[in-house]
């Protein structure tokens, strides 16, 4: 049980790595020109919102965030009952080092940010819950005002920011750890997906503190 559990966290691991290189890019196009990035951005969420396709992904992505929470508490709570035991570690070259063995307050923090993230945009624009969307010039949900006016607030922004350096640190070490869980053994393979793990959580945090910050000081 506990390997299936391992190998459910590793691949929605991932799959939530794809999906926010994908987020992250859909992003990048609140950092052009207001005048640019204002029609861009809200036709860009209006073909996400109607695409077939990506509601299915979208269905997927929930799962996936549900499954890998339980099961990371599920692990980490089993974890913390068996001493010598790390989370996510199948070898003993794993350095035990302090973002290994906080994965799950890590995860804590994480599961704490896409809660808020959910409840300012999310509940907003796809439910309907709270003030209404108001609807640009060309009749579509201005997804990107609701955006814009978030970030100009220095204390959402603080937050955001805040909440990416678990996020980012989370990355880094269960990025690797995945593709280990997965049966990847062989050393020198390991050192270079733990290169690219540590790279990538690096964009993660620039990329996603660059851009409310970003929008903020524009606003100033």
């Amino acid at each position: 049980m506990l390997f299936v559990r391992k190998n459910i966290m590793a691949f929605t691991g991932l799959f939530l790595c794809i999906f926010l290189v994908v987020h992250l890019g859909g992003n990048l196009i609140l950092l052009l020109p207001s005048e640019t990035a204002h029609g861009l951005y809200n036709s860009y969420s209006a073909k996400l919102g109607g695409n077939i396709f990506i509601r299915v992904v979208s269905i997927f992505l929930y799962l996936s965030i549900l499954l890998h929470t339980v099961y990371a508490a599920l692990i980490t709570s089993k974890n913390n009952k068996s001493k010598g035991k790390k989370y996510l570690v199948n070898h003993t070259i794993e350095s035990s080092s302090w973002t290994s063995q906080n994965m799950g307050l890590l995860g804590f923090s994480i599961l704490i940010f896409i809660l808020i993230h959910l409840s300012n945009f999310w509940w907003r624009v796809k439910l309907g819950y709270g003030e209404i969307v108001p609807l640009d010039s060309n009749g579509l949900k201005d997804v990107y005002l609701i955006t814009t006016e978030l970030f100009k607030n220095p204390y959402y922004v603080f937050i955001y920011v805040i909440f990416i350096i678990p996020l980012s640190m989370h990355i880094k070490h269960g990025f690797s750890s995945a593709f280990k869980t997965l049966g990847l053994y062989n050393l020198n393979y390991i050192r270079k997906v733990s290169i690219i793990g540590n790279m990538f959580s690096i964009i993660i945090l620039i990329g996603f503190s660059v851009i409310p910050v970003a929008v903020y000081l524009r606003g100033l």
